[in-house]
C-alpha cells in the first residue's frame, strides 16, 4: 500500500470511529465490526464488515451510513460496503478499549 493509500486508510478509520452501534455505546471500529478496508489506485474503497448478529436492527441502515460517511472524505472516489458473517462476530474481536468501555476488563 502506498503512503498516500495508508494516509487515506487512516482517515477512513477516523471516520469509522465516529459511527456507533445503536445498541452498544462503542464505535463500530473498536467493536471489531470492520474486518478490512481496501483502497485501490483510483481511491475506490471497499469495506468488509460484519454486524453483531445477522438480524441486527441496523442491518439495513448501518452499511449505508458507513458508505455515506466514507464517501464524504474528499480523496475518496467511491465506497462500497460488503457485509459478511464469515467469521461471525464475537466479543473477542473487540479492542481492549471497547472491552474497558463496556466493563468487560
Amino acid at each position: 500500500m502506498s503512503e498516500e493509500s495508508s494516509k487515506l486508510a487512516e482517515k477512513i478509520v477516523g471516520v469509522l470511529k465516529t459511527i456507533f452501534d445503536p445498541e452498544i455505546p462503542v464505535d463500530i471500529y473498536e467493536l471489531g465490526l470492520i474486518y478490512d478496508v481496501f483502497v485501490n489506485e483510483n481511491n475506490d474503497i471497499k469495506i468488509l464488515m460484519t454486524l453483531t448478529t445477522p438480524n441486527c436492527p441496523v442491518a439495513e441502515t448501518l452499511p449505508m451510513e458507513v458508505e455515506e460517511k466514507v464517501k464524504s472524505i474528499d480523496e475518496v472516489n467511491d465506497a462500497t460496503v460488503e457485509i459478511t458473517f464469515d467469521p461471525p462476530w464475537t466479543q473477542e474481536l473487540m479492542s481492549e478499549e471497547a472491552k474497558l468501555e463496556l466493563g468487560m476488563l
